[in-house]
């Protein structure tokens, strides 16, 4: 395979660099009231619910949050009350990056200019990103870009401020549902699958995979 050199390579921050912890936080909320079944069940419901809040017009991280496990804890039988929800949006710049990232960000970072496209609130990301060990060009949220991904209009507003095109970029991600369905619907044709074991794979949309981010310095040839 011939390295690929784009003039950026762009990210999903959450779950691809940071280990993304919901999952975590409803078993803290709600494992004493669930047995594994109807956990794993609850888990589900609430990934669903969290895409279903993202796929409107935007609204604020903290209302997404706070719809989908409402919705989730409706349709599982459970009590809600606001402070569990307030309790999950509080919890997502403590969150570190996965074992695997920081090595391999860094030998990239010194070839090649990395990005970040999240769907995250200004003021929760940088502290995310701060704990990744490498240098961003750029980090682009949902509230600047005024939508979530999978939304075209989230990927649009990054090529503009980057003043790229698809054509420019490769970009990273653990999520089809999320990131690599859109990229291929946008026309980026460089995309790099992260197979985190959270979404099957799925060769249709046309990447590189890797296990981890060991892995991507080799797709640059580095």
């Amino acid at each position: 395979m011939t390295p690929l050199r784009p003039k950026y390579v762009t990210f999903d921050c959450y779950g691809t660099l940071t280990n993304f912890q919901m999952a975590e936080a409803a078993r803290d909320l709600y494992g004493d009231q669930l047995d594994e079944a109807h956990m794993a069940e609850f888990i589900r419901n609430f990934a669903a619910y969290r895409l279903d809040e993202v796929l409107g017009d935007w609204k604020p991280y903290a209302e997404v949050v706070h719809n989908s496990i409402e919705r989730t804890c409706k349709r599982n039988g459970v009590k809600f009350n606001d402070e569990d929800a307030r309790m999950v949006y509080e919890r997502v710049p403590t969150w570190g990056p996965h074992a695997d990232v920081p090595a391999g960000l860094a030998k990239v970072a010194k070839e090649i200019p990395l990005v970040i496209l999240s769907n995250a609130m200004n003021s929760q990301i940088m502290s995310n990103v701060e704990k990744l060990g490498a240098p961003f060009h750029a980090v682009y949220t949902a509230e600047q870009a005024q939508a979530y991904k999978p939304r075209l209009q989230a990927f649009e507003y990054m090529f503009d401020m980057l003043g790229c095109g698809p054509e420019d970029v490769v970009h990273c991600s653990s999520s089809f549902r999320y990131d690599h369905m859109s990229a291929n619907d946008i026309g980026i044709k460089n995309k790099v699958w992260v197979n985190r074991r959270h979404e099957p794979a799925n060769p249709f949309y046309g990447y590189v995979e890797i296990a981890d981010i060991s892995g991507l310095p080799g797709v640059f040839g580095l």
